[in-house]
C-alpha cells in the first residue's frame, strides 16, 4: 500500500514538474567503482594507472575534489546512495556479512523507485551488498528488484571479495560461482568480469534507448583479491616494477603452484593488477560515452563515475591523503567524483566544494524534473546548481559521519565519528574518549592535529557532531 500510494505521488508530481526542452527527461548513468582512491585516475594526478577515458570525461565536465563518502566501507555507502540518507538515519552502519538479518529495509523509498514510479527503466549491474544470502543461510534476502530496479544483471549471489573474476566465476574449490553471470558467457575466449558488466552496460542502453533510463553499474573492481587480466597486468609489470607485497600468502598464486606472492596480487604500490583493473573499468566508460553518441543520447544523458570510499592499503597509497579503507581520515572518505552533462554544466571544470553521496538522491531527483517533496527525510542537498557554477562560492555545508564498530576493521579502522564544517574536520574517538582536529585547507593530509591549540573549535564541532548523532538516532 504504501509503495502504491507513492508511486501515484510520485507519477502525479512529476507531470507538475517542468520537463527538460527537448521534451525527456535526461538518462542518469552511475556508475561505481569499489575500492578506488581519490588519487589514482590519471586526472586527479595519477602517472602510474592509465585512465584516458576518465580523463576525458573529466574534460568534458566537472572534477570534484572535495567528493566524499558518508561511510569508509562499502554497504552504508551503497545505502546512502539510494536512500539520500546518512548511515546513522538508515541504519546500516559497516559493511553487511552474508549471513546478515538487517538488510536494507524496504520501508525505504530508493531513489530508483522515485525514478522508476516517474516512468525510467531502471537497471542494476554488479556489486549490491545490500542484504544477506540465502545460500549463506540469511533469513531474509532483499535484491536491487525489491528496491525500485526492473533488472539486475551480474550480480552477487553469495559473499564476495575472492578474485574470480574469470568466467565461469568460482573461487577455488567452492561448489558454484558467486555471482549470476555464470549462467550464460557472453563474450569470446576467457570472459573477464569487468568487460561483461561493461557489455551488459551498453545492452541496458540499446534496450531502453527509447525511454529515458537509470543506469547504476556497480563494479566489484578494484576491490581485492586484486586480479587483471593477464595482457594488462603484463604491461603494467613492464612500466614499473611491482612494491613489495603486504602479503607472504596469496590463494591465486598457490593455487598455479607457486610459494609468496610473486604474481603481484598483494603489491603495496605500483600494483599492476590494480592498474589491469582500473584500465577495464575505464574501457568501459570509453565504450558506454560512445554507445550514448551512437544512439543520439550523449546530450540527454548525465554521467556520473565516482568510488564508495578510500583505496585499501594493503594495495596501494591514498597519498597526498592519509588513511585507506575503513577510516574516517580523508584517505578514506574522499573520493573521485567526475559528472559529464552537456549543455548543462561546463566542461574541463574543477571544483572544490565538498559534497556527500547523499546528494546524488536530490540532484537525481531535480535533474529528472521531479518534486523533492518525499515520503522519507534526505540528509542531502542536490548539487546541481553547484555542477553549473563550479567556479562560484556556493554556501558552506556540515557534513557528518557515524562509524560505530564493536572491534577494530580487520584493515585497520577504528570505532569512530567526524565533522567537517569548513577548513576544519574534527574526528571523535569513541574508545579513547579523545578527538582530533584538522585544518583541512592547510593540512590536507592530516599531519598536524590541532585539537591543543584550538580548544574551543573542538568544544564548538564535537558539541554539533554529538547533537547531530543524538538527534538521528533517537529519531530511529
Amino acid at each position: 500500500m504504501r509503495l502504491a500510494l507513492f508511486i501515484i505521488a510520485s507519477i502525479f508530481a512529476f507531470s507538475l514538474s517542468v520537463p527538460p526542452a527537448e521534451g525527456r527527461p535526461p538518462n542518469v548513468v552511475f556508475v561505481l567503482a569499489d575500492d578506488l582512491g581519490w588519487a589514482e585516475l590519471g586526472c586527479y594526478g595519477n602517472t602510474f594507472n592509465e585512465t584516458p577515458c576518465l580523463d576525458q570525461l573529466a574534460r568534458e565536465g566537472v572534477r570534484m575534489t572535495h567528493a566524499y563518502a558518508a561511510a569508509p566501507v562499502c554497504s552504508p555507502y551503497r545505502a546512502s546512495l539510494l536512500t539520500g540518507q546518512y548511515p546513522a538515519r538508515h541504519g546500516i552502519l559497516d559493511y553487511l556479512r552474508p549471513d546478515t538479518n538487517r538488510p536494507l529495509s524496504r520501508e525505504h523509498v530508493t531513489i530508483a523507485e522515485r525514478l522508476k514510479a516517474a516512468g525510467y527503466a531502471t537497471g542494476m549491474i554488479g556489486k549490491w551488498h545490500l542484504s544477506g544470502y540465502k545460500y549463506q543461510k540469511a533469513p531474509v534476502e532483499l535484491r536491487a528488484t525489491d528496491h525500485g530496479f526492473d533488472e539486475e544483471l551480474v550480480t552477487e549471489i553469495k559473499g564476495v571479495g575472492n578474485g574470480a573474476n574469470f568466467f565461469p566465476y568460482v573461487f577455488r574449490t567452492q561448489p558454484i560461482s558467486w555471482n549470476s553471470a555464470s549462467k550464460e558467457k557472453l563474450l569470446p575466449g576467457t570472459e573477464y568480469l569487468v568487460d561483461r558488466m561493461n557489455l551488459e552496460a551498453v545492452r541496458f542502453i540499446e534496450r531502453h534507448r527509447a525511454r529515458p533510463f537509470f543506469l547504476y553499474l556497480s563494479h566489484f573492481a578494484p576491490h581485492s583479491i586484486l586480479n587483471g587480466r593477464p595482457g594488462l597486468v603484463e604491461k603494467y609489470r613492464r612500466k614499473h616494477p611491482p612494491g613489495k607485497s603486504t602479503r607472504s600468502r596469496c590463494y591465486l598464486c598457490q593455487d598455479a603452484g607457486l610459494e609468496g606472492d610473486p604474481l603481484n596480487h598483494w603489491a603495496g604500490d605500483h600494483n599492476p593488477h590494480l592498474a589491469a583493473m582500473l584500465e577495464s573499468i575505464d574501457r568501459g566508460i570509453g565504450m558506454i560515452v560512445e554507445k550514448l553518441k551512437e544512439l543520439g543520447l550523449a546530450n540527454e544523458t548525465m554521467i556520473v563515475f565516482t568510488s564508495d570510499n578510500g583505496g585499501e592499503l594493503n594495495v596501494t597509497s591514498n597519498a597526498p591523503l592519509r588513511g585507506g579503507k575503513s577510516q574516517l581520515f580523508e584517505g578514506g572518505i574522499r573520493v573521485p567524483l567526475i559528472v559529464k552533462w552537456p549543455g548543462q554544466i561546463p566542461a574541463d571544470a574543477v571544483c572544490d566544494v565538498p559534497t556527500s553521496n547523499v546528494d546524488f538522491y536530490p540532484t537525481f531527483l531535480e535533474v529528472s524534473g521531479l518534486e523533492e517533496e518525499d515520503p522519507q527525510i534526505l540528509d542531502g542537498n542536490s548539487i546541481v546548481d553547484v555542477l553549473q557554477r563550479p567556479e562560484m562560492e556556493h554556501q558552506e555545508r556540515t557534513f557528518y559521519w557515524h562509524y560505530p564498530l564493536p572491534r577494530p576493521h580487520f584493515l585497520g579502522g577504528v570505532s569512530a565519528g567526524a565533522i567537517r564544517q569548513g577548513r576544519w574536520k574534527l574526528i571523535e574517538w569513541f574508545e579513547k574518549k579523545e578527538s582530533s582536529l584538522f585544518d583541512l585547507r592547510n593540512d590536507p593530509g592530516e599531519k598536524r592535529d590541532l585539537s591543543a591549540e584550538h580548544p574551543a573549535t573542538v568544544r564548538r564541532l564535537q558539541d554539533e557532531l554529538s547533537e547531530w548523532r543524538d538527534s538521528i538516532l533517537k529519531s530511529r
